[in-house]
C-alpha cells in the first residue's frame, strides 16, 4: 500500500459548475500548474506540457457522480493514478483530490508534490470564483 494524503478546497459555486468545468481537460492550464502548462488531444489520448516535459493524461470519461480520477503517464515510468472528486457542499462544491505517495519517491519530492496540489486547489477556487 502506498501512503497517501487527501488535500480539499471549498468553491463558492455549484457542484455542477465545477464538475462541467473541471471535466473539461481544456481547463486545466488554467489551474493545474503542477500538471499542465498546456494540453493538447491526438488521436484520442490527450498530452499535457509539465515541468518534467509531455506527459500522457488519461482522464475518466463524464459521469453523473463527480468522478474526475485521472491517470498519468509518465514516458518510461509506471502510470500515476490520481483520485480526484467533486461533492456538493450545500450550495457550493467541494473538490478532493488523493496523492499517493509513489514507490521511491524522496523526501524532498514528496512535501514538494503536496504543496503543489494545495497550490493547484487554491489556484482552481480562484478561477472560479473570479
Amino acid at each position: 500500500m502506498l501512503p497517501a494524503l487527501t488535500f480539499s478546497v471549498c468553491i463558492n459555486r455549484s457542484a455542477i459548475e465545477v464538475y462541467a468545468f473541471l471535466a473539461d481537460p481544456n481547463n486545466w492550464p488554467q489551474w493545474a500548474t503542477g500538471l499542465a502548462s498546456g494540453i493538447r488531444q491526438a488521436n484520442g489520448v490527450w498530452y499535457v506540457q509539465s515541468p518534467s516535459g509531455e506527459l500522457a493524461v488519461d482522464f475518466s470519461p463524464r459521469n453523473d457522480y463527480g468522478v474526475l480520477d485521472h491517470t498519468v503517464i509518465p514516458p518510461g515510468q509506471s502510470p500515476v493514478h490520481v483520485p480526484m472528486r467533486v461533492i456538493a457542499n450545500v450550495d457550493g462544491a467541494e473538490v478532493l483530490i488523493t496523492l499517493f505517495r509513489q514507490p521511491g519517491m524522496t523526501d524532498e519530492i514528496w512535501p514538494r508534490d503536496q504543496n503543489w496540489v494545495r497550490k493547484d486547489l487554491t489556484q482552481l477556487q480562484a478561477v472560479l470564483t473570479r
